[in-house]
């Protein structure tokens, strides 16, 4: 019985080192293709391109529109992943987002959030899209922070000189160069660094 256990841990040992050397070998994504040593699933690769908010400035009970765009550079690979916006970095507004069933390299989708803020204390929030995505090609780009925080007011206070509307805030992908329109007037968007 002795001899089984022994030979057990030592397969086992064997089996947990081969599977750390083949993990070590490339990137720790999953679905990488074979080109850069992944193991041949799809190259996956979203990108959160711009979010914008408006009102930045804001009063409590107020809901704050939030666009995302979002741009799918990997292959014809399709999956539903949650799209998220948090502030100060917990989740006010989420859904699912769809990418690659109608999409080519580089089509860039545009998702809207409503964040009711009733309920939340006055005060700075900084806003972020998010796209979590765990066999990413990049996970430093599935995320874009707001440079500047929403800042929410209490109900009735008036809002800061020069804001009167309560402005909008939006931030880019400094590498992204969106192509606007089709020749048949429909918006068609495709990324570029």
């Amino acid at each position: 019985m002795r001899r089984w256990g022994i030979a057990l841990m030592t397969l086992s040992l064997a089996v947990l080192m081969v599977g750390a050397e083949k993990a070590g070998a490339g990137p720790r994504f999953l679905g990488v293709n074979a080109e850069s040593g992944g193991d041949g699933g799809p190259y996956v690769n979203l990108i959160v391109r711009e979010v914008r908010v408006a009102p930045i400035v804001a009063h409590v009970g107020d809901v704050v529109r939030i666009e995302m765009a979002v741009e799918n550079r990997g292959d014809n690979a399709n999956d539903t992943v949650p799209a998220e916006i948090r502030a100060n970095g917990k989740v006010v507004a989420r859904k699912l987002f769809t990418y690659g069933f109608r999409d080519v390299p580089g089509f860039v989708s545009r998702e809207t959030f409503l964040w009711n803020t009733g309920g939340y204390s006055p005060g700075d929030y900084r806003i972020r899209g998010e796209v979590f995505l765990w066999y990413d090609a990049s996970e430093f780009d599935n995320f874009l922070n707001v440079t500047e925080p929403l800042v929410l007011l209490p109900a009735g206070d008036p809002l800061p000189q020069g804001r009167d509307d309560g402005g909008t805030a939006v931030t880019a992908d400094p590498r992204w160069r969106p192509v606007h329109r089709t020749d048949s007037g429909a918006s068609q968007e495709r990324g570029g660094y």
